[in-house]
């Protein structure tokens, strides 16, 4: 009985024992946590307060990184003031050349793609009925011409024979209206053989403008009604060429004051990319009403197109050229950046390091840009490598090639004295 009651106490005793291994175990590895978390954070609180007496004291902690930059000193330039639309080039005349008369084509004489000039011989369709009418006509005209003569002498007889009291004056009423009654009828014989004459010469159909020719429609040995919807052949003038394009209705205002003066105002045809001029021409006329669906007026522009560069219904991009800002300082448009307080740039300073400079963006014109306010001439702006830059960062001024440019070629002049920022450039 005694031997039953003490071996369920020793497994109590040792399940007691592990319990608090274990539990000193797990307070043990708490601690070890705790020292590793305060040390870590006292580490980055260090550091913090290590980068935040740098930059109170105007340092930068990437100051000893130098970083490759490619600069451009600013300039003094003209820059155009544009206005952008998008537009289609429309000739200014294109005409559907129709034969005027019924028959056989019997010759064409252009080809397609041609260009032909105004009166020249395109086809001709078969004279031979109209030669005919016109000898018809001839014909009936000879023998009324003399009916009509001899009707003349008989009224000269019956004048005479009235006034010797031979005949009675109803006789020579009635031989003046035969005379008058000839006289017609030698009229419409002349409006026959000129009708036969102007069919045959609508035979021979001619362009009736200069320019060129596009697709055949008929072929030779066709027989051609007067009239036909569909016609010979379609002739459309290239030169000059007009593009009719869209600007904003707000910008109309301008455009109205520089056509009032009388000022010719000029216009770049660019491709759909906008990468390459096509031509040049000036601003012919505005249109009279505002597309109040989008809120745009078309502008039409003629184009000499000594070149062909332009071709109907082509799509283009047209700059008209409002105004030229003269004498402003302009910078490459890629130095220009953007952050919560506005367009800045970088300023190279002779020591070479960096400065953001807050700056006045004006005009934009392609890869240049105007500065109006916070940059002054012969200054050097990075346009490449800003993505690397901070406040005070040191940097190599490289070449567009990439190579180290060579001392004193794009350092700013130290001896010149530089306007106080802020001042209008």
């Amino acid at each position: 009985m005694t031997a039953f009651t003490q071996e369920p106490r020793k497994n109590e005793m040792s399940e007691s024992v592990g319990f608090a291994k274990s539990l000193k175990r797990w307070v043990l590895g708490l601690f070890v946590a705790c020292v590793f978390a305060v040390g870590g954070y006292a580490l980055l609180t260090k550091s913090d307060e290590t980068q935040s007496r740098a930059a109170g004291q105007g340092q930068n902690p990437h100051a000893g990184r130098t970083v490759p930059v490619v600069t451009a000193a600013a300039k003094i330039g003209d820059i155009g003031v544009y206005l952008n639309g998008l537009g289609s080039v429309i000739p200014l005349n294109t005409v559907t050349v129709r034969s005027r008369v019924d028959g056989q084509l019997m010759q064409v004489l252009f080809k397609e793609g041609q260009t032909v000039h105004s009166g020249e011989l395109l086809a001709e369709i078969d004279p031979r009925p109209f030669q005919v009418q016109l000898t018809q006509a001839e014909g009936q005209m000879a023998r009324d011409r003399s009916q009509l003569r001899n009707a003349q002498l008989d009224l000269e007889r019956y004048r005479g024979l009235l006034q010797q009291g031979f005949i009675p004056k109803q006789q020579l009423d009635t031989q003046e209206a035969m005379v008058r009654q000839l006289e017609g009828m030698v009229q419409s014989d002349q409006g026959q053989i000129d009708n036969a004459k102007l069919q045959i010469t609508y035979s021979r159909i001619t362009a009736p403008i200069t320019g060129r020719i596009g697709l055949r429609l008929v072929d030779q040995g066709n027989l051609v009604r007067a009239n036909d919807a569909n016609g010979l052949l379609v002739i459309t003038q290239l030169q000059p060429i007009t593009v009719v394009f869209t600007i904003a209705e707000d910008n109309l205002p301008a455009v109205l004051d520089k056509l009032k003066t009388g000022e010719t105002l000029m216009v770049e045809a660019f491709d759909r990319e906008q990468k390459r001029k096509l031509a040049t021409g000036t601003l012919l006329t505005v249109d009279n009403q505002i597309d109040p669906s989008t809120g745009t007026v078309r502008l039409k522009a003629v184009f000499p197109n000594d070149d062909s560069e332009l071709f109907p219904n082509q799509f283009v991009n047209a700059r008209l050229l409002l105004d030229v800002k003269r004498g402003t300082t302009v910078v490459p448009s890629a130095a220009v950046q953007r952050g919560p307080k506005g367009t800045f740039v970088y300023v190279v300073n002779a020591d070479r390091t960096v400065g953001m400079r807050s700056v006045a963006v004006g005009v934009t014109h392609g890869e240049e840009v105007s500065i109006d306010t916070g940059l002054f001439p012969e200054e050097l702006v990075v346009v490449d490598g800003t993505e690397k830059l901070r406040e005070g960062s040191k940097v190599e001024v490289q070449s567009q090639n990439g190579t180290p440019a060579k001392d004193g070629t794009d350092q700013p002049s130290e001896g010149a004295e530089k306007p106080r920022r802020g001042e209008r450039s």
